[in-house]
């Protein structure tokens, strides 16, 4: 694909799943631009355009102005509704 640049100008974004909260969404996000980058590709970001639901005190949940994400923990836990409710806009 690198090569034919058949996805150079296509639009990118990124879910992440990490185990924990510290598990480091906006850095794996932020990390993994850099291959977009050298595809030419067009990163998008969600940005803050969840409004106030990004900053849900109420309930635990992932993602970031960088892209939705969710904490699987062990991989047994399933998105929450402000997970899938953040991942929607993107």
């Amino acid at each position: 694909m690198w090569k034919e640049q058949t996805v150079t100008g296509k639009p990118a974004g990124f879910f992440v799943s990490t185990g924990t909260q510290g598990g480091g969404q906006e850095t794996t996000a932020w990390t993994a631009i850099t291959q977009l980058v050298h595809h030419g590709m067009l990163i998008v970001p969600i940005g803050y355009t969840f409004g106030a639901g990004m900053f849900k005190m109420d309930s635990i949940h992932g993602g970031s102005p960088y892209g939705a994400g969710v904490f699987a923990g062990d991989g047994s836990i399933e998105a929450t509704e402000t997970e899938l409710a953040l991942a929607e806009p993107q």
